[in-house]
């Protein structure tokens, strides 16, 4: 049976206007994506950044047992102190203090971080790299993505 003019079915004017509106979503997500991806690649690493932005906060205002719980990701440290024999506070004291290899910290800024890449396995933590009292080397501290504790990198940093 052909079809004339007479036998064509009438415009569905909701679908015209739901195929416009799925058309805008499209839209809408596509420039989501463009702006929120790079906002969230760029600051991938905030949360690791912020804890060495406090620890040394802690150090520049001689907060050092506040800066080990920060260290330690524990601030209840001083419960359990044998709990950290493998590095202690006064080690702790000694490294970060005026008498360590940095002097006394006066300035610090968080240059950036980076994940390390493992062709043996899951990496679990960042290298964040600051820049003390505004010295060409910079300190590269190691931060554990899930609990947020700090140690001095195994990893050189490349800055």
């Amino acid at each position: 049976m052909a079809m004339t003019i007479f036998s064509a079915q009438p415009v569905d004017p909701q679908a015209e206007l739901r195929s416009m509106q799925r058309k805008k979503m499209a839209l809408a997500f596509v420039l989501l994506v463009i702006v929120i991806g790079p906002l969230v690649w760029f600051n991938r690493f905030f949360a690791e950044k912020r804890v060495v932005e406090k620890f040394f906060t802690a150090i520049e205002a001689k907060q050092y047992e506040n800066a080990f719980a920060i260290w330690n990701a524990d601030q209840d440290w001083r419960q359990h102190a044998d709990k950290y024999k493998d590095y202690t506070y006064g080690q702790f004291e000694l490294d970060w203090g005026p008498s360590g290899d940095w002097g006394a910290i006066t300035t610090h800024d968080v240059a950036g971080a980076e994940a390390p890449k493992s062709r043996i396995g899951v990496v679990t933590g960042v290298v964040v790299i600051v820049r003390l009292n505004n010295r060409a080397q910079p300190a590269c501290l190691w931060v554990e993505k899930k609990s947020k504790t700090i140690s001095f990198s195994h990893l050189p940093c490349r800055f």
